[in-house]
């Protein structure tokens, strides 16, 4: 077949452009990363083709060995890397090596910018693919899927756009199945050419890719360079700490260094070996809205997927394997939400992972702390969403609060005040905001430790009754708060209650000044030096709660409730102004509420406008 007389010139999408830009150009100082990413997608190739082989066997025919090779060549500055897995056609090729199709890549594209070192970024993201252009300056890509006739070959040097073409009879007689990669290499890429580099990495990254990885020498001859081993099916006496390391990297895409490390067998009723890693940075993908886990299922060592959903969501950068000896090899998505073995091997896995977190917070406080700062943010989901193990995880937490950092709540129930029956909290979008709402004044004045939290999911798990050890969690903006049982910590500071008769007619002013801008307007416990705030209802959504949810349109537009400190001059001044300046005092009184509360007055204008007439009337000029 003539290949000139078919090869089209195709574009790339906008996002793939602007990454091969960054790739061409780069100045990373690790480039060994697109040697894993090509093995890896190589590894990805044959898992595929092994699984869809149990149904169609006839898709070996012709080459059962499922291997990746690697040929390098001093003469002609290529690195060709090839296996004999799926393959694509032409529409995947165009698909996959085309566009980035996943959500959160103007994301990454700002995050790689910003990096001085692309290495984390490009594996965690899974472009790496694209990672072959800061080595290679042109990238010939030949590609016959498994079951078809047709051969395909991608060419691109890394500019605008790619082409594609029929492959030649030669080119075709080179790939009866799967994928030939050849990078036309940097001149200061040459290491790659060397075998003793290649191997360095191999060793370093794709150790454990469970296929064999060949190294062509000059006569061809091909000599496997990695154990191509299922670690996790090994015994945990046969192995060190850096094997745990390799596999880690391997299995998860990373670069860092596991926190925690799950090897262990099942047995019995079912058999299963897991290897579960908790990273110490987190993924790339953590927060993305799917909130999907990237546990491998495998099925006697044959990959199934990662997308079995096996551990639950707020447990999602845990990364690893499970090997099942009993599931059936033709598991299908309806099958693996549905199979009472998959639901057996969840609730396993997801209690020893809590079993393992807790020991860690228990008996290893340094890296507790380093996982709970990566990962403290995701396990409050679970205190939403898992009824069963809120108290464990509850536990478990760690708290900034107005005594310090890194509190747990067994720290803060071992601190309680006289007479403190209830774990007071506020939730808000930053600690510094919090550290001076002026919701915290009585609990200062008499030193009661409160817990300040800014993940916004702080909000949807406090609005679920919590507890621990027997005392209620209280937020400080909802409901009514008395500390008057509470001892101050200065008794010389005792507030005088005043006249009840003098603050129900202040109440009844303002109340009737804001008319239905608020729901209530009552005498505070909250308050020592701040003239007002604003709550939410007892039975309502936390102030914080509703706030995020009206941002979502999902809010009920409820009103809140204008608490003032009867103590202070401006709220007395209320009670002795004239009608109209009542009035004006009480809605400075709520615009200053609104302000405090991190948000804008409804209407700012009208409240500059009070605010000058007052000043100006204090300076004797009104």
């Amino acid at each position: 077949m003539n290949a000139d007389a078919g090869t089209q010139s195709h574009q790339f999408q906008a996002e793939v452009a602007e990454l091969l830009s960054l790739m061409v150009h780069s100045v990373y100082s690790e480039t060994d990363v697109f040697l894993r990413e090509l093995i890896s997608n190589a590894s990805d190739a044959l898992d595929k083709l092994r699984y869809e082989a149990i149904s169609k066997p006839e898709l070996l025919a012709g080459a059962e060995k499922l291997a990746i090779q690697l040929k390098p060549d001093a003469t002609a500055k290529t690195l060709t890397i090839a296996d004999t897995g799926i393959g694509m056609d032409r529409q995947e090729l165009v698909d996959n090596l085309g566009t980035v199709a996943r959500s959160g890549t103007k994301a990454f594209l700002k995050g790689l910018q910003d990096a001085k070192d692309g290495l984390g970024l490009i594996g965690q993201f899974g472009v790496g693919f694209y990672s072959a252009f800061m080595v290679a300056d042109r990238i010939t890509v030949t590609s016959r899927r498994a079951g078809t006739p047709e051969t395909w070959v991608w060419t691109s040097s890394g500019g605008a756009g790619f082409e594609l073409a029929p492959a030649t009879e030669e080119q075709a007689a080179r790939v009866p199945r799967g994928t030939e990669i050849v990078l036309h290499l940097k001149d200061d890429a040459a290491r790659y050419l060397q075998p003793f580099e290649l191997e360095r990495v191999i060793h370093t990254y794709s150790e454990h890719i469970l296929f064999p990885i060949e190294l062509l020498d000059d006569k061809g001859e091909a000599r496997q360079v990695n154990a191509a081993s299922a670690l996790w099916q090994r015994s945990k006496s046969e192995l060190k700490a850096e094997d745990y390391t390799q596999a880690y990297r391997s299995i998860a895409m990373a670069f860092d260094e596991p926190a925690l490390t799950l090897h262990y067998k099942v047995e019995g009723r079912q058999a299963y070996a897991v290897l579960l890693f908790v990273p110490t940075t987190p993924p790339f993908d953590l927060s993305d809205p799917g909130r999907k886990g990237r546990v491998k299922l495998y099925v006697r060592r044959v990959y199934i997927t990662d997308d079995a959903e096996l551990l639950p969501s707020w447990l999602r950068f845990v990364r690893g394997v499970v090997d099942s000896e009993d599931l059936p090899l033709n598991l299908s998505r309806e099958m693996l939400q549905n199979n009472p073995q998959v639901t057996q091997i969840r609730n396993g896995l997801t209690g020893r992972i809590v079993g393992e977190l807790e020991s860690s917070a228990t008996k290893e406080p340094e890296t507790w702390t380093k996982i709970w700062n990566a990962f403290g943010a995701v396990l409050k989901e679970g205190l939403y969403e898992d009824h069963e193990r809120r108290g464990q995880l509850l536990a478990m937490a760690r708290f900034a609060t107005t005594a310090g950092e890194g509190r747990s709540l067994k720290d803060y129930v071992a601190d309680l005040k006289p007479n403190q029956t209830e774990i007071y909290y506020l939730v808000g979008e930053s600690a510094e905001r919090l550290k001076s709402n002026p919701k915290l004044e009585a609990a200062r004045a008499r030193g009661v430790e409160v817990l300040l939290l800014t993940d916004p999911v702080d909000a949807f798990w406090t609005s679920m009754p919590q507890e621990f050890e027997g005392k209620p969690l209280r937020s400080l903006s909802q409901g009514d708060v008395d500390f008057g049982l509470v001892p101050l910590l200065d008794d010389k500071k005792a507030e005088d209650q005043g006249s009840t008769e003098d603050d129900a007619a202040v109440l009844k002013a303002v109340k009737e000044a804001l008319g239905n801008k608020v729901s209530d307007v009552r005498a505070s416990q909250r308050l020592t030096e701040s003239a007002a705030c604003l709550v939410a209802a007892t039975q309502g959504r936390d102030r914080e709660l509703e706030r995020l949810l009206a941002r979502a349109n999902r809010g009920t537009g409820a009103k809140p409730i204008l608490e003032l400190n009867m103590r202070h001059d401006l709220v007395k001044a209320v009670g002795t102004a004239p009608t109209d300046e009542a009035a004006e005092l009480a809605n400075l009184l709520l615009d200053q509420a609104y302000i405090l509360d991190g948000e804008v007055p409804a209407d700012p204008a009208a409240f500059a406008r009070r605010l000058n007439t007052f000043v100006v009337r204090g300076l004797g000029k009104g």
